[in-house]
């Protein structure tokens, strides 16, 4: 099922299937902003990534010496929200542990995930709330996929001296970075930019960015640390990723603690991931 929501300048509608975003379009041009999800290129439009991002070593983790079997990029995307309204501009969806989801992640937890329409901006925000009754460990990231074409510029608000992490045919991290900017904020969308997988960012000095080329957004992601962007090479779209963890790398760790860019929360703590995109034109 789809919720909508509206204001004077956009409508925006969510599936109850993984609190996927869905549609974000301007009432003034009519135009759409969020990847349509075509199979043959990818189904994908805005998944949310818990609790893990990318994907695990052996599609495996381990917590006080057992073994648990996860997904690529966790359970969310795959699970039904239940909306908890949706109304004058904002819709709110939750999911909460059960017995198939403690069979796989060894916490109690509700993921809360909010789309609040300001003027011409949506503001996502993704809340995890610890429901067991010891720290629990987990990565969250967003994954919206936005119209663009070949061509198109992504342009951060600051110059920036980076390289960028891939991943490699296994999904698995490769331990290399390849220079990416230098002293430089713009990063062209050609054919071949993804053909080695997505581009994997961290120490970034901007908290925003313009995707620029026939629309315009301002996406802001504020204090991530690690930043994807992604898309199937050649297509017309790009993923931009706020990411609070990491795609895992070859090299087994024993405990889900030890993973890179775990985050982890004592019970009853909360932790919101939120990013924001403002239609330009």
């Amino acid at each position: 099922m789809f919720y909508k929501i509206e204001n004077e300048f956009l409508t925006c509608e969510i599936n109850e299937m993984g609190a996927e975003l869905h549609s974000l379009k301007s009432k003034e041009n009519g135009r759409e902003y969020i990847w349509y999800g075509n199979p043959d290129i990818w189904y994908g439009q805005a998944p949310v990534l818990f609790p893990v991002i990318g994907q695990l070593n052996s599609d495996r983790f381990f917590y006080n010496g057992k073994e648990y079997s996860m997904p690529k990029h966790g359970l969310a995307r795959k699970l039904p929200f239940t909306c908890l309204g949706a109304e004058n501009g904002k819709a709110v969806f939750s999911l909460k542990s059960d017995a198939s989801t403690l069979e796989k992640y060894p916490w109690e937890f509700e993921l809360l995930v909010t789309f609040e329409l300001s003027g011409k901006a949506l503001e996502n925000t993704i809340t995890v709330i610890n429901n067991s009754d010891e720290k629990m460990y987990f990565s969250l990231g967003a994954h919206p996929g936005f119209n663009c074409k070949v061509g198109d510029r992504i342009e951060f608000e600051c110059n920036e001296t980076v390289c960028t992490e891939r991943i490699d045919s296994t999904n698995m991290l490769i331990d290399e970075k390849f220079p990416l900017l230098n002293n430089e904020n713009t990063i062209e969308i050609t054919k071949e930019i993804f053909e080695p997988d997505a581009l994997i960012i961290s120490g970034l000095k901007s908290k925003k960015l313009r995707l620029k080329g026939e629309n315009e957004i301002e996406f802001t992601f504020g204090d991530c640390p690690v930043l994807g962007i992604w898309a199937k090479p050649g297509a017309p779209y790009v993923c931009l990723e706020p990411w609070y963890g990491i795609n895992d790398n070859p090299v087994p760790y024993k405990d889900i603690s030890e993973k890179r860019e775990i985050r982890s929360s004592l019970p009853g703590e909360k932790f919101s991931l939120v990013w924001k995109a403002e239609i330009i034109k």
